[in-house]
């Protein structure tokens, strides 16, 4: 290491340093960081960008700000002239990673793996330059590989180490069954590296064993092994359980900036410093102002919060529209006011309805049940006037409005 930073000139060196600050923002571990700082060193060195690769196996399509959280890392990297390897595991997406997971996954179909992709692409390049990623499907080599390869490839790792992976230990203690593919899924994921050379691997810490094989098997094969950069997994809304569509606790990228504006308002107090370093494009200079204003109380949790909403829909939205969802809340919320713009649906029900079904045919609640709890939690109100019987028979007339929670508002037209 040494000997490249005596090959650097001051320029260099603080430029090395520069890219070390950012890349080291918000990250869990770097492994080793020795390493990064040699790659990166070593990249300007010789005006050779890094190769940074991120695998996917497109199963659940539908991205959040958990998701980004690797991807604004990799973004600092592109932004840095780096080169993004994106592997798209349309091969080892039929086998599904068995991370974290208590059973084998279900296998995926070439339809399911393509259409899944595609997804990816659009969401994805509201993050980082897709035009200047390098995109890579794995069965380009993985497919290629006859039964001879994969018992030499199987052949350069024990079962023991295998089965140090924590899901794979758990279902053996409560004897629960591991399917002889699953283990080889990273094998293959750590074969991506040793094809593409890849320098550095980003991932969540829950992909901390499948990304060492890829510095296992680079060592194996006789290549410059990788830097394993792992990103800590984001809580959702909740606090607690990580960002899950499932658990509904997620900020989608997709949603309108409203949406969004108002479940950043959510977020605990004590997980904003975190979002500010995982989810959005400040500096690690502005994170650390941040964090020190809140520390001080110089800047209140909720103004906090709403400079974070801003942030999230300027990014995804522009700015306007994060200016436009900050008025909303505003007026909505802290004045108490309804919005300028709810949106007008139709009502083709009867005229005298209850306020459950009412409720269902509008679509702002899913079933009667959900309907119920709502209105026993004092979440539905008519024309500002708050619900509390479930049982209600009301004349629906033109105009009328109905709100559900703090931010579902719809005017009704006969």
């Amino acid at each position: 290491m040494d000997q490249i930073l005596n090959q650097l000139n001051v320029e260099q060196l603080n430029e090395v340093k520069r890219q070390m600050s950012i890349y080291k923002q918000g990250v869990q571990d770097i492994i080793p960081l020795e390493d990064l700082e040699r790659k990166v060193a070593k990249s300007i060195l010789q005006n050779k960008p890094l190769k940074i690769k991120l695998g996917l196996d497109p199963s659940a399509p539908d991205v959040h700000l958990g998701h980004t959280v690797v991807l604004n890392k990799m973004r600092q990297f592109q932004d840095n002239g780096h080169i993004i390897q994106l592997i798209i595991g349309d091969f080892t997406g039929k086998i599904g990673d068995p991370t974290g997971k208590s059973v084998a996954r279900k296998q995926l179909t070439d339809e399911e793996v393509k259409h899944n992709a595609k997804t990816y692409f659009e969401q994805f390049a509201k993050v980082i330059d897709m035009e200047k990623v390098e995109l890579h499907y794995n069965s380009k080599w993985l497919s290629e590989l006859n039964f001879e390869d994969v018992i030499q490839l199987a052949g350069k790792i024990t079962v023991a180490r295998l089965l140090e992976r924590d899901d794979f230990e758990e279902r053996i203690a409560f004897g629960k069954p591991i399917s002889l593919h699953e283990f080889f899924y990273p094998l293959m994921q750590g074969y991506d590296s040793v094809v593409l050379e890849s320098d550095i691997e980003l991932g969540g810490t829950d992909q901390h064993f499948n990304i060492l094989m890829g510095r296992h098997f680079q060592e194996k094969f006789g290549k410059e092994k990788q830097v394993a950069l792992l990103m800590p997994l984001l809580e959702g809304l909740d606090g607690v359980e990580k960002m899950s569509k499932s658990k509904k606790n997620y900020i989608g990228i997709d949603e309108s900036p409203q949406e969004m504006y108002g479940k950043a308002m959510s977020i605990p107090d004590e997980l904003m410093t975190k979002y500010f370093e995982l989810v959005t494009d400040f500096t690690p200079e502005q994170i650390q102002t941040t964090k020190k204003q809140l520390e001080t109380g110089d800047l209140h949790p909720r103004d906090a919060k709403m400079l974070l909403g801003k942030t999230i829909v300027r990014m995804y939205h522009g700015i306007e529209a994060a200016e436009q969802a900050e008025h909303h809340f505003i007026a909505v919320f802290q004045k108490g006011s309804m919005p300028d713009d709810i949106p007008v649906i139709e009502w083709k029900g009867d005229k005298e309805t209850s306020i459950i079904d009412l409720l269902v045919g509008l679509e702002m609640l899913s079933s009667k049940s959900e309907a119920r709890r709502m209105i026993d939690n004092k979440g539905v109100k008519v024309n500002g006037e708050q619900v509390g019987n479930p049982q209600l028979i009301l004349t629906v007339t033109d105009g009328v409005i109905v709100q559900v929670g703090k931010r579902k508002f719809i005017q009704v037209k006969m």
